[in-house]
């Protein structure tokens, strides 16, 4: 196999590797009925004019399976923090007593929890998408090599290596489907 063909590989092989982090950070986002601090990941707080991850201002803790505790290292950014949870939609109440804030997570019912697995369902299926477009990419760089000097026989054991590549990574974003669904579904 040439290094054109190569390079395709490593280059697919590192953009899988990519989309599957980017599924499972996604599925993280969506909970399970049990309080973790990623679920507050993506709320970005106003510090002093400048969008800051809510992690960098404070300390996120679980003292229970249903509870989430922020506690901020300067007191005067307890509303500002409220404010940014209310405003992010993640469906929880911020209760603030001047010192810390509480989110209790409520259980899920299983209307909801039915839900929560279409929804994973949907983050996986884009997930599969992104991994079979970068097979598609690959394999039409691996098909244009033809023109820098690679053989039919290389082009075809390039292409069965993406082939290969594109499985083994489906299974793999599966595998994180099956483990959330799992996780959502147990009560």
């Amino acid at each position: 196999m040439n290094d054109i063909i190569k390079k395709q590989l490593e280059d697919a092989r590192s953009h899988m590797e990519k989309a599957i982090d980017f599924c499972d950070s996604e599925l993280v986002k969506i909970r399970a009925g049990k309080a973790m601090p990623s679920m507050l990941d993506g709320i970005m707080v106003d510090y002093y004019g400048t969008p800051t991850p809510l992690s960098q201002i404070g300390t996120v803790n679980t003292p229970d399976a249903r509870t989430l505790v922020i506690q901020p290292w300067e007191k005067s950014m307890l509303s500002v923090i409220e404010k940014a949870i209310m405003e992010s939609n993640i469906g929880l109440n911020p209760q603030n007593d001047g010192v810390i804030i509480r989110l209790n997570v409520p259980p899920l019912t299983e209307e909801r929890r039915k839900d929560l697995v279409k929804k994973v369902k949907e983050e996986v299926e884009k997930g599969r998408i992104a991994i079979r477009n970068i097979r598609k990419d690959a394999n039409e760089k691996i098909k244009k090599s033809k023109t820098d000097g690679s053989s039919d026989d290389e082009i075809k054991v390039g292409e069965a290596e993406v082939q290969k590549l594109t499985d083994a990574n489906i299974i793999k974003v599966d595998k994180l489907a099956e483990i959330k669904e799992k996780d959502i579904m147990t009560v």
